[in-house]
């Protein structure tokens, strides 16, 4: 009877069999894999889509971007408001007219818009239809000839002819909002704003400064980073280095002298030489878009309406 003892206690005695285990094990590797990979792709994102890039924390992009103000001053320190004005209501009429189209156009339109109505008593009388004549080329010449008549109605009946000083006065007037205000303020009174058109939205997104879409939202934290003594001429920088070398479509990232600060390089050209050929304005060679520029300004002077 021993005999047929011993083959039992040995079946009792082997260890159970570890096959089952081990797939077990498989899809907890597969989640820690899956789960890390989220960690570096948010890390990437962070970090301006470069994979392996550490993330970067609030206080090293806030250094990055005022070292990115301090470049873009170097390269334009005669960055303007590049609307022909001589006061503050030619500066409001050509900012209301700017919309949907480019500066220059607007700079080749005031002149005579000007001289037919030089104040807001005049153009709040004027006939529409031959005010919308004068700014067409403008474009929405229609809708833009009733937000300059009535806001000319505005500033006459309301601030006695006089554009006011303050932001919660300025966005009551028709056809105004806190992007042209901020222009206003900062241009024509020395009130420090940031004036968020494309160009600067854009821009600071592709520098990662901001994720924001929303143009108060985007005012907001941009205004968080910087001191608000560096507001109005951060604009103009921003939006220069966005007419110029930073544009929409084809930036030119190979001849960008912030380029080793910006995390979207690479988003444009950049081959030197080709990217060369992208520039644009006095970086190009090119006129200015003001038929009047500040005397500091390096470029050529734009054309009047009709010349060459």
């Amino acid at each position: 009877m021993k005999p047929a003892a011993k083959p039992a206690g040995r079946s009792a005695a082997k260890p159970p069999k570890r096959s089952a285990a081990k797939p077990a094990a498989k899809p907890a590797a597969r989640t820690a894999s899956k789960s890390a990979a989220r960690t570096e792709s948010k890390s990437t994102a962070a970090s301006g889509g470069k994979a392996g890039t550490p993330r970067e924390s609030r206080l090293a992009m806030v250094r990055r971007a005022r070292r990115i103000n301090r470049e873009l001053a170097e390269l334009y320190p005669y960055a303007h408001p590049e609307l022909d004005f001589r006061n503050p209501f030619e500066l409001l009429v050509a900012t209301v007219l700017s919309a949907q189209t480019t500066d220059l156009r607007v700079n080749q339109t005031t002149p005579a818009l000007f001289a037919a109505y030089p104040t807001p008593e005049d153009m709040a009388a004027a006939v529409p239809e031959e005010l919308e004549e004068l700014i067409r080329p403008t474009g929405f010449f229609r809708a833009k000839a009733r937000s300059l008549i009535g806001l000319s109605v505005a500033l006459r009946d309301r601030f006695g002819g006089e554009v006011p000083g303050r932001l919660a006065d300025l966005v009551t007037l028709p056809g105004v909002g806190r992007k042209t205000a901020n222009v206003v303020l900062g241009n024509a009174f020395g009130v420090p704003g940031i004036t968020v058109d494309t160009h600067f939205a854009r821009l600071v997104r592709r520098w990662k400064w901001t994720d924001q879409e929303d143009p108060e939202k985007i005012e907001a934290e941009i205004a968080a980073i910087f001191p608000k003594s560096e507001w109005t001429m951060l604009s103009h920088r921003v939006i220069f280095h966005g007419r110029r070398i930073c544009h929409a479509r084809r930036p030119a990232c190979g001849a960008c002298p912030i380029a080793p600060l910006c995390p979207s390089y690479g988003e444009g050209e950049t081959d030197p030489d080709k990217a060369r050929k992208l520039l644009k304005y006095e970086m190009g060679g090119q006129p200015g878009q003001r038929l009047n520029p500040p005397p500091d300004y390096p470029g050529r002077p734009a054309p009047a309406r009709g010349a060459g």
